[in-house]
Order: structure tokens, then C-alpha cells, then sequence
């Protein structure tokens, strides 16, 4: 691959969005710690108690309307990334998150693939058409596309489901030059492997941008360590005044 056309794939977990104040998922006093994925987050957990599930999510769903819940600056550094780096080398920024947030979108960022859906869409049972949804599920309202009652779920994919567009991530990191994994906690799969996909090409460097190491730090030939909205930020404008400069831990 040419040094001149670099092309970035960046995966972002929970940790980007907490300083947001939306919670993480296994850090202790995560969602997880307070309530049983098997209980809200499986296919079968809703066959059992759709009302339940529905109300974990709108619950989810509510808290973006916060006025507190905003981007922070590390999404304000990756939109920035987004923009300017292909006046740089001529490469892509592609974003892949786990986040079902929206809060790389309120930022800036346009190139962006959500693996695990988006909180602010729903989908459709009957016809699996996705829509915007910005209140509550569960209440008997329509789908907006077939019209059947009660039949949209979150568009979110839980476990035991197969997260979206694996085919595009797949090529976009087989023709990626730099890999940046942001606040994941290296557990939970498939994304947990990006960095071995990634890092398989000897072309392609790879960082661990994160709080602490996760469970796959050391499939990563650099790893820098703090909070997201000073790692982020000061990474991006390294990325943008020198190009990428290869390091390794």
C-alpha cells in the first residue's frame, strides 16, 4: 500500500462515550453489573418479556435526550480526523463502533459503521424495515412502513445475533494502513479480533487508545493509555502535523 493514500479504520467501544456520561458495559458499576444480559439483551430474553426489554431500552433511549448527553472531545477529534485527513495523505477515516449511541454523529462524523445498530432506530419484525425512533417502543404503536401494531423492536443487535455490515468492516481492514481500537475492553467479539485481522497485514500498524489495557493489548504493536478527551484529541493532531509515524511499545 502506498505511504501517500493511508487509510485509518478507527474502532470505538463505551469508553469514548462515558466521559459523555453514558455508562460502560463491564467496568465496574457497568450496566452489566446492574442487570443480567440474559435477562435484556438476547433474542430469547425478549421472546420472554418483550415489555420488559422494551422498557430497558426505551429507558436507554430517554437518557440521549438529556441535555447532558453530548459529544466530548474525542468524538469532536475524530470528526476532525474524518475531515482533514485525506487532504493529508489522500486516505480514508472509517469509524466502526460498538456504540449504539449517536453521539459520533452529533459530532461530525459522517463515514461511520454501527456493528451493534443504533438506539434511535427501530426495527420492524414483520418486514425488518429500520426507522427513526425517538420515543418509547412497546406502546402499540405502527410501524411506519408495513403499518402492523407492536412489532418494532430497538435496533440494537444482542447477544447470540450477528452484528451488521461484517462483510464491509472485514475489507475496510484488509485495506487499512493504521488501526485505532478507542475505549473497548478487548472482550467481546467479534470486535475483539479486529486488531488480529488488522495487524496481519505487515503494512498496517495498530494502537490501543484506552483507559488501561484491555484483554487484546498485546496484539497491538502501540498502546498509549488515559482519558479518551486527552488521548484523542492530542493522537489526532500528531496523526494530522506528521503523518503516521510507526512506534512501537
Amino acid at each position: 500500500m502506498e505511504e501517500s493514500k493511508q487509510n485509518i479504520v478507527i474502532l470505538t467501544g463505551a469508553g469514548i462515550s462515558q466521559e459523555s456520561g453514558l455508562d460502560t458495559f463491564r467496568d465496574k458499576g457497568g450496566l452489566w453489573s446492574k442487570v443480567r444480559i440474559e435477562d435484556v439483551a438476547t433474542p430469547e430474553a425478549y421472546a420472554r418479556d418483550p415489555e420488559r426489554v422494551q422498557e430497558f431500552y426505551n429507558m436507554r433511549r430517554r437518557r440521549h435526550f438529556d441535555g447532558d448527553i453530548k459529544p466530548n472531545a474525542a468524538h469532536a477529534a475524530l470528526a476532525l480526523l474524518e475531515k482533514e485527513w485525506p487532504s493529508v495523505t489522500g486516505g480514508s477515516v472509517s469509524i466502526v463502533t460498538q456504540n449504539i449511541d449517536n453521539l459520533h454523529e452529533a459530532a461530525g462524523s459522517e463515514n461511520l459503521i454501527h456493528m451493534h445498530g443504533e438506539i434511535l432506530k427501530a426495527r420492524c419484525g414483520d418486514c425488518g424495515e429500520v426507522s427513526i425512533c425517538g420515543g418509547d417502543l412497546g406502546q402499540g404503536e405502527a410501524c411506519p412502513d408495513c403499518g402492523e401494531i407492536n412489532t418494532l423492536r430497538p435496533h440494537v443487535v444482542w447477544f447470540g445475533e450477528m452484528p451488521l455490515e461484517m462483510e464491509r468492516i472485514h475489507s475496510l481492514l484488509d485495506r487499512c494502513t493504521l488501526f485505532i481500537s478507542i475505549g473497548t475492553s478487548g472482550n467481546v467479539y467479534p470486535a475483539a479480533g479486529f486488531v488480529q485481522l488488522a495487524g496481519g497485514n505487515a503494512d498496517t500498524h495498530t494502537i490501543e487508545l484506552n483507559l488501561e489495557p484491555s484483554e487484546g493489548a498485546t496484539f497491538f504493536a502501540e498502546a498509549r493509555y488515559g482519558r479518551a478527551s486527552d488521548l484523542i484529541p492530542s493522537y489526532v493532531e500528531e496523526l494530522l502535523t506528521n503523518g503516521l509515524v510507526r512506534q512501537n511499545t
